[in-house]
């Protein structure tokens, strides 16, 4: 890898991003179909809005989660899902508490967030901890947290405004996918295609030894990307709370693999250097269509934790028998 391939370095062909694109909504018509077929109920616009809806928390999740694996490095975010619940809970007893001004209550969780997000870079980027294990170790940590200050209760809020916020909609469409999601992917989008951070990730996780030799802050980098899905997981504590009215110590459950399945079926590889956001956002759709539509037929959440188990292996073995990417 030279110079001045790292300068040129992009997600991969745009033959291949629109094709993941198209398969993508290919999916998600069938998955749509095929609800409608058993439940004609299911094709309505509270349908649509109850997707978008239940989507936020995982688009969210879901884009720190892929640029987290974009950067290589075996990077991977398991502490995702107990950053949220320890950020929704300390959020809310700091707001029946008094002790934070209404206007800086969404900071709180996306300040607790990135802290926690930047703990995770430290152990991974300078103790060289493996990120599996690292962020393993913390979700659980985390995840703990959140149950022992609770004791497992939800901490209710009050504060009426918020739930205003978290439930409204304009013509139909979820407030929060458009003040939140919306803006949050064109940002990503606009970092990974037009800044050089952007060229920076792809060609760090393409070959992490050439671009350190060609003056890319590889460490900062991944202590950036990691702090980032701290504060994204952050902001979706923030929406749990918005949506809910209260902090729940298990809002986080399973978002851990639900992102990453996301960010490996909009086409993020595994090892590394090559995705996009747009296709993870609609991954992101085709999951919480999938899990709306079962429970909209009353069809057990063990099913749909299953479906996604199923949905990340099946990824992991496409992604195993693609043809060996040549490093130049």
């Amino acid at each position: 890898m030279t110079i001045a391939s790292i300068r040129r370095a992009r997600p991969g062909s745009t033959t291949a991003m629109t094709g993941r694109i198209l398969l993508l909504m290919a999916m998600l018509l069938v998955v749509v179909t095929g609800f409608a077929i058993v439940n004609p109920a299911f094709i309505q616009l509270s349908s649509f809005a109850t997707v978008l809806q239940f989507s936020v928390m995982l688009a969210l999740v879901a884009l720190g989660q892929a640029f987290v694996v974009m950067s290589g490095g075996g990077g991977i975010d398991l502490s995702v899902g107990g950053i949220v619940s320890v950020s929704s809970v300390f959020t809310a007893l700091a707001m029946n508490a008094g002790i934070v001004p209404w206007w800086l209550v969404p900071a709180v969780p996306v300040v607790i967030g990135a802290a926690l997000g930047f703990g995770n870079a430290v152990m991974i980027n300078r103790l060289k901890i493996l990120p599996l294990i690292a962020t393993l170790g913390t979700y659980f940590l985390f995840s703990g947290l959140a149950m022992a200050v609770t004791k497992g209760a939800t901490v209710m809020t009050s504060a009426d405004w918020i739930t205003a916020f978290g439930r409204g909609t304009v013509f139909g469409i979820p407030l929060m996918f458009l003040v939140l999601v919306v803006p949050a992917y064109m940002i990503g989008a606009g970092v990974l295609t037009h800044t050089s951070w952007g060229r920076w990730i792809y060609a760090t996780g393409r070959n992490e030894r050439a671009a350190r030799l060609t003056g890319i802050p590889v460490d900062r980098l991944r202590i950036t990307v990691y702090t980032l899905s701290g504060m994204l997981a952050g902001l979706a504590a923030f929406v749990s709370i918005a949506w809910f009215g209260a902090g729940r110590p298990n809002m986080g459950q399973n978002l851990e693999m639900e992102s990453l399945t996301c960010a490996l079926l909009g086409g993020v590889a595994i090892a590394g250097g090559a995705g996009g956001v747009v296709s993870v956002l609609i991954a992101v759709m085709v999951i919480t269509t999938l899990k709306t539509g079962l429970q909209f037929n009353n069809i057990s959440t063990v099913w749909q934790i299953g479906i996604v188990g199923a949905l990340l292996l099946a990824v992991l073995l496409l992604e195993r028998f693609k043809p060996v990417r040549k490093h130049s």
